[in-house]
């Protein structure tokens, strides 16, 4: 398989490519990290939400071009099938991809109140009521999928793209000290314990680059 090119940005703040990046890994495809510095324009407003359209991740293979994280997966999927990182069952194939979609597409408030910060930790943050309304809705998707599939991932045994995309949602519960249920709180630290979250998180807390504006002070 010839190897890729996974274009990210900031590990500490830049939820997006840490999920391209997972991926990338949970598909086992070769690829290379190319880094865009966060002082680029377009980064940037990608980074504090700021822009419409995100570019990065974008993934390069064999002389095509895939940005946006939900299309990556479907190429990756496509690439290396036996890497399941869509279920092999039509109707949990639809799930999976509607709760990706989901996450893709939802969860505004989240994001403002709660941006990704990997190297912060905020004892006691009080979210806002926006907000505990897209957790509330997160976490019935969390219980909605492990008692459906039996975990201890959200569609069974091994981590599929779902867990991919909802992975820097457990970051940010981790961060901001969100209060989950038993179940919740054990599959937000499955998540954080996975060998490759392990090494995004070692590079993030590397890196020396900080947005003042993604700092939450209170």
């Amino acid at each position: 398989m010839a190897a890729a090119t996974l274009t990210i940005s900031s590990k500490n703040y830049g939820s997006w490519s840490l999920r391209g990046w997972l991926l990338c890994k949970l598909a086992g495809i070769e690829f290379k990290e190319e880094m865009v510095s966060s002082d680029d324009p377009s980064t940037r407003a990608e980074l504090l939400l700021l822009s419409p359209s995100f570019l990065v991740p974008g993934l390069k293979h064999d002389g095509i071009k895939v940005w946006d994280t939900l299309a990556i997966g479907e190429y990756l999927h496509e690439l290396s099938p036996k890497a399941a990182l869509l279920p092999a069952d039509r109707a949990m194939r639809a799930h999976c991809r509607a709760i990706c979609g989901e996450m893709h597409s939802g969860f505004s408030n989240l994001r403002s109140a709660l941006p990704m910060n990997l190297k912060a930790h905020y004892p006691g943050f009080k979210a806002w009521a926006g907000a505990r309304g897209d957790i509330e809705r997160i976490t019935t998707i969390w219980h909605e999928c492990l008692t459906a599939y039996k975990g201890p991932y959200l569609f069974g045994a091994a981590p599929c793209m779902a867990d991919a995309m909802y992975a820097p949602v457990c970051a940010r519960f981790m961060t901001y000290d969100v209060k989950l249920d038993e179940e919740c709180a054990a599959y937000a630290k499955r998540i954080m314990a996975l060998p490759i979250m392990l090494e995004w998180i070692e590079a993030a807390k590397n890196e020396p680059d900080d947005l003042e504006e993604l700092d939450v002070e209170f």
